[in-house]
């Protein structure tokens, strides 16, 4: 090359992909230090060539222009932020942050951490780390709107919200998937396969998958579908169990060997028959009895749930129903059901053992829910602000999450956050959350640092591992989220980990890193080296040198019983008091005839809550979402599909194009959520904007489901009315 330096050659390096739980293989192409393409990994032994849409994006999220580059501090007349060094605001932080404990103790001071901290074991253990070092009860998450009741069913079943079973996909006959959509989620609460390829083998050997859903969804389409009524779930699931007790299908031996309260139960849901629940459900009585039949007769049957399952207002009790099915046909713990994983790395003894898989423990201040895995519902968030008095919440750190957009009443919550002392945001862009803070500090992304992801090892359908290094060094000045808290945390003199008697030690708990604390859980475990004791064993440094991951075993193993349920004797309580409580709050529950039909959301396959609506290759056209409407019902509006109609529940309305389906039974309405920006740094995300379904969704005391604190998204009464242009009226 004349004149010049020659270009750096092209590089190939194996990565995965940290979006969601399936982790698929990625081969990313680098030149020097920039991304030039993502690729899927067709030697990764699992999923062998398959990547979503999203993770093959996140190329444009890498180079993405928009993204933050150093750190921002918000001018004092607040007209927007100058880049500022991280010593300075390491030390800025610190002082505010020291001032704030002074005043109002260190309760004042609290955290939200969004869904992608969830793919990273450094950021989740380290936020974590820093909340339980302060001694904070002000520590929230996404989980409240994704995964609580399923970790609260776990604590009432099994006696651990750890306790979380894995549907067999390999071996059963007969699959029933409530409130999930595994062809576009690739499986949520399951990792390390291709669940396409698993769901397709079902039916292949003659099996059959059932897809529970209001909605007639992509995996729908491909199996049985029962279209349920939102926040039907309940009333279907028990009039399944009131069949087969009924009929004396159950397998009296396994309820036996494996659980109590099978007496109590067969009282419980007796009421529940059928013909008296398919009003509520939405499904006709024949149809049940012949699932219940089914379920109970196939020689090997797994229920399963996720999200749509989660979000309801029966949450708890739905997820309590799906399990004890799995226990009544003598599908827990058996080949083909419901299984527990044996991770290649244990982290469930160690967080049993440190006393951090609590449930209601403690309390909120506002609302008297119970915090879950120690963390508190978001939909109380804005009153625990703004409402006077001991425990007040001062200061706020956010990370990895844009919770105006992602949470419950975004409105209510930025009014609140700009009633804080303090708040200060870890992320990737300049959000609509974040353009409230009085500091911005810019993070890596997935591919800026290295991993194994310690939080998806429970779920895995066979125990695999595989390390990654970083593929490209932070961009700018962007550091990994562990080691900005660990400097924050330095600045109250505190040591960021959950672990008391790392704390005590001090600088040995300040040293930790990362990738020492995997090598250390990894070399001690079931399939460590033992530090050169175990010849077979492994370690960090011997999964580097298997870049695409390595098998360690084939499926999940029946006999965890005894290891995982924390229960007296190992056995499964299938009559808890959760049970009775969400049984008696089902039957007080009424319908508002001023709120006719059932709003629900749903999973898009270039979308992923808030944060990728930026990428070009994922929004070409800049549409926003429609709330997709079964055409009888859009016709009882007198309303047409592409119109603008208003969407009204109690919390709040929202001005929405409709779309008819057919997918979508009637007497519900379908929006996903996530979308609304329009005051973020990020350009093609506002262009899009969209509306925010979250406003419709209520906050405060009394809104959220009260066993596990979750946010109330799926279920919610609403009405349509024809806009002022359009005519009057609304469907009632």
């Amino acid at each position: 090359m004349t004149g010049g330096r020659a270009a750096a050659p092209e590089q190939r390096r194996t990565t995965y992909c940290r979006i969601c739980e399936p982790n698929c293989g990625l081969v990313a192409t680098v030149q020097g230090d920039r991304l030039l393409q993502l690729r899927p990994d067709k030697e990764h032994p699992l999923t062998r060539g398959f990547a979503c849409p999203k993770g093959i994006a996140m190329t444009a999220v890498q180079n993405d222009p928009d993204r933050l580059e150093r750190p921002l501090r918000r001018r004092a007349d607040g007209s927007g932020f100058d880049e500022i060094s991280w010593t300075t605001a390491i030390a800025e932080i610190g002082v505010r942050l020291r001032g704030i404990r002074d005043r109002h103790g260190q309760g004042a001071i609290g955290g939200y951490m969004g869904n992608p901290a969830a793919f990273s074991s450094s950021h989740m253990l380290w936020f974590k780390g820093f909340m339980d070092a302060l001694g904070t009860r002000h520590f929230y998450s996404a989980s409240s709107q994704d995964t609580s009741s399923r970790f609260v069913a776990s604590q009432a079943l099994y006696g651990s919200p750890l306790a979380v079973p894995v549907p067999d996909l390999a071996h059963t006959d007969l699959l029933l998937v409530i409130g999930a959509n595994p062809w576009v989620s690739h499986g949520s609460l399951i990792s390390g396969g291709d669940v396409r390829r698993e769901l397709t083998g079902i039916a292949e050997r003659g099996g059959r998958v059932v897809i529970v859903d209001p909605r007639r969804t992509e995996t729908a389409r491909r199996f049985e579908h029962l279209a349920v009524l939102p926040g039907g779930d309940p009333w279907l699931l028990l009039s399944l169990l009131q069949v087969i007790l009924s009929e004396e299908l159950e397998d009296r031996v396994a309820l036996a060997r494996a659980s109590t309260g099978a007496a109590r139960l067969r009282e419980l849901v007796a009421p529940f028959s059928p013909e008296r629940t398919a009003e509520r459900s939405g499904i006709d009585a024949g149809a049940v009895r012949e699932l219940a039949r089914a379920l109970a007769r196939a020689p090997r049957a797994a229920v399963y749930g996720r999200v749509g399952a989660c979000t309801g207002p029966h949450g708890t009790l739905v997820n309590l129903l799906l399990d004890t099915l799995n226990v009544v046909t003598g599908n827990f713990d058996a080949r083909g059901g419901a299984l527990f994983p044996e991770a290649p790395i244990d982290t469930y003894g160690p967080a049993r053992k440190a006393g951090l898989d609590t449930y209601d423990t403690y309390r909120s201040r506002i609302g008297d829910y119970p915090e879950v895995l120690g963390t508190l519902p978001a939909a109380v968030l804005p009153d625990e602000i703004t409402t006077p008095g001991p425990g007040r919440l001062r200061a706020l750190v956010v990370s990895s999450g844009n919770p105006i957009l992602s949470c419950p009443g975004g409105g209510r919550l930025r009014a609140a956050l700009e009633d804080l002392e303090l708040l200060v945001s870890l992320d990737l862009y300049l959000t609509e959350t974040n353009r409230l803070a009085d500091y911005v500090l810019p993070t890596t992304t997935f591919l800026e640092r290295d991993d194994l992801i310690l939080n998806m090892l429970p779920y895995q359908l066979q125990p695999f591992l595989q390390w990654t290094d970083a593929v490209v060094p932070p961009r700018g000045e962007c550091r990994e989220e562990w080691e900005i808290l660990r400097d924050l945390a330095a600045e109250l003199d505190l040591v960021p980990v959950s672990s008391r008697a790392l704390r005590r030690l001090g600088r040995v708990g300040r040293r930790l890193t990362p990738r020492l604390l995997v090598d250390l859980l990894l070399r001690t475990g079931p399939v460590g080296d033992r530090f050169g004791l175990r010849r077979g064993g492994w370690s960090v440094a011997k999964l580097r040198r298997r870049p695409h991951g390595v098998v360690l075993g084939e499926g999940m193993p029946t006999g965890m019983r005894g290891r995982r349920v924390a229960h007296p004797g190992g056995l499964v309580d299938i009559a808890s008091p959760a049970l009775e409580r969400g049984l008696v709050r089902l039957r007080e529950t009424a319908t508002d005839p001023a709120y006719p039909l059932r709003l629900f959301g749903r999973r898009e396959l270039r979308s992923i809550n808030s944060w990728m609506h930026n990428v070009e290759k994922l929004q070409p056209r800049l549409e926003e979402p429609e709330l997709l409407v079964h055409p009888g019902d859009l016709a009882a509006l007198g309303a047409r599909s592409g119109e603008r109609v208003m969407l009204r529940s109690s919390a709040g309305a929202l001005s929405v194009a409709v779309r008819a389906s057919e997918d979508v039974r009637r007497g519900a309405v379908c929006m996903p959520h996530g979308f609304g920006h329009g005051t973020g740094g990020w350009q093609r995300a506002n262009a899009l904007g969209g509306p925010n379904v979250n406003a419709l969704i209520a906050t405060g005391p009394g809104s959220a489901e009260p066993l596990s604190g979750m946010t109330v998204t799926n279920g919610v009464p609403v009405r349509l009315e024809r806009l002022a242009a359009g005519g009057s009226g609304a469907l009632a």
